[in-house]
């Protein structure tokens, strides 16, 4: 495909203008328009829908007027057109003349990029497309499966045929393979074509973060959270502040959280904070995975540096580790993969420095009787790791018999619930889900079964559960689970990066986000 001069001035003015386009759509043109304004502040490369407009013919003379002061406000501008037909995805009522006017009404409007479905492209005539083409836009053909994966080569070579400017290719990632076969295929395809290529949904959120990377001219975002124009796109200011896609090179280091689910997980917008403070070339990247075999072939494929890795996986990834330190051993859980210059996997686990280092900054652990509510996965992080440290552990679990197996197992004192108000503790550790946004259950113990002078939730959301509000109360020195997942978080960058973590700008990052979150919740 050669460039004509729609697309040499198209690229020419993308240099200047960024490769994140902010898709917008809106039922009234008004409010469409004073959409794009606002978005102008985040990106001068924007995507009007005018398909979910209820008259978008009624757009073309108002759209022209806000290109022009757009232009005469802000220089460099770039907008997208769209009109998309409901059979192929889009929500126009209207034949494929109709679209057809539109588009070439918004070209001639000043558009700078029309998209044009191939479906659409398929149907019109040849001299229908020559019209379109003459408008003044540069022509970028698309094809969209919202269903599945469809094969990108396949519908390369269906749209080739209208020798676009631009092809754009979206299928639907079903799992974390599917990302990596598009990524693969866009690094060749991207060097004879100028190609829009990512995977829609939660699966495909890899491909969106890296596609710039593996050559797409540009890639789509929008402009809030409630705005979004396709499922799994995130806002323009994730993009760039959070990942930071437009700076992703070769050379850019790449991590991830690897779990299910992992679409809520605080730790991408925590380690690339982390990352940018501290100026290290290197992207965290959410990683959602359905098989210990699909996060294998993402470390076999991608250039990964080192991984969080989240449940269900903690157990199922030790047997694929080159090796383990000796606690991670006992633990018989990992929940830190770093990767040596073999390319093999080396198991890491600092769930327990999360509960031991906030502790530790108030009162000597050796000798200090500590008792640990819970008998899962956190409550085993806190029992080695504060046994490991010399305190004198007792524990105590809903299910008896499992705590009873795991303080057998570690070395620790099973406690029955019935004795814990007999008993005063240096620290009570609350390792149960009791308090966590949408758990029934609002404490692990009764005000009257415990009695402690330091208590450690590590329950973060909400940051002051009902359990740090009693012990506050009390008086007692109490500690946030916020300290836990922030320290967690800062022994990984110590593992990866060989520096120092800024706990500090770790700890901030985080708490915004959920002060934000609780703010909007509550």
């Amino acid at each position: 495909m050669q460039p004509n001069s729609a697309i040499s001035n198209v690229a020419s003015l993308q240099s200047r203008v960024g490769r994140v386009a902010i898709a917008l759509q809106s039922k009234r043109v008004p409010e469409l328009l004073q959409q794009a304004k606002s978005a102008l502040s985040q990106s001068r490369l924007i995507e009007l829908r005018l398909d979910a407009l209820d008259k978008p013919g009624s757009a073309i003379a108002p759209l022209g007027r806000f290109v022009s002061e757009a232009r005469q406000n802000h220089g460099d501008v770039i907008v997208i057109a769209t009109c998309r037909r409901q059979a192929h995805g889009g929500s126009f009522r209207g034949t494929l003349k109709e679209e057809l006017s539109i588009l070439t009404h918004a070209a001639q409007a000043g558009c700078s990029i029309v998209d044009l479905e191939v479906e659409s492209a398929e149907e019109a005539s040849a001299a229908q497309l020559e019209a379109l083409r003459h408008a003044g836009a540069a022509l970028m053909v698309s094809f969209h499966d919202f269903r599945g994966f469809s094969d990108p080569g396949t519908q390369m070579e269906r749209i080739e045929r209208f020798h676009p400017e631009f092809v754009k290719i979206i299928p639907t990632a079903q799992g974390l393979a599917d990302n990596l076969r598009l990524l693969r295929w866009l690094e060749n395809a991207s060097d004879t074509a100028q190609i829009v290529s990512f995977a829609m949904g939660e699966a495909g959120v890899l491909s969106r973060i890296l596609c710039l990377r593996s050559g797409a001219a540009f890639t789509f975002a929008s402009a809030s959270d409630d705005a979004a124009t396709a499922p799994g796109q995130f806002t323009a200011e994730t993009m760039h502040e959070r990942f930071r896609v437009e700076e992703i090179s070769r050379s850019t280091r790449i991590f991830g959280v690897a779990g299910n689910p992992v679409a809520h997980s605080l730790s991408p917008l925590m380690q690339n904070a982390a990352f940018q403070r501290e100026r290290f070339d290197a992207v965290y990247v959410p990683l959602l995975v359905h098989s210990i075999e699909d996060l294998l072939r993402v470390v076999s494929e991608l250039p990964i540096s080192g991984m969080s890795i989240t449940m269900p996986f903690k157990q199922q990834i030790l047997p694929h580790l080159a090796n383990l330190d000796p606690l991670t051993a006992r633990l018989g859980a990992c929940n830190t993969v770093r990767l040596g210059a073999d390319r093999r996997l080396y198991g890491f686990n600092t769930d327990v420095a999360g509960v031991v280092r906030p502790l530790e900054r108030r009162l000597p652990l050796r000798g200090a009787n500590v008792l640990v509510l819970g008998a899962g996965g956190a409550a085993r992080a806190a029992v080695f790791g504060l046994l490991e440290k010399g305190a004198h552990v007792f524990l105590c679990g809903r299910n008896e018999s499992v705590a009873a197996q795991l303080a057998e197992e570690a070395g620790a004192v099973s406690i029955p619930r019935s004795l814990v108000p007999d008993r005063s503790f240096d620290v009570l550790v609350n390792a149960t889900p009791c308090g966590m946004v949408g758990h029934p259950q609002s404490m692990p113990l009764m005000p009257e079964e415990w009695n402690a002078r330091v208590v450690f939730d590590l329950v973060y959301n909400p940051l002051e559960t009902p359990l740090l509000q009693l012990a506050r109360q009390r008086g007692c020195t109490v500690i946030q689970g916020l300290e836990m997942f922030v320290q967690q978080g800062a022994r990984q960058f110590e593992l990866w990066t060989g520096k120092p973590a800024p706990e500090a700008e770790m700890m901030r990052t985080v708490l915004q986000a959920l002060q934000q979150s609780q703010a909007v919740g509550g």
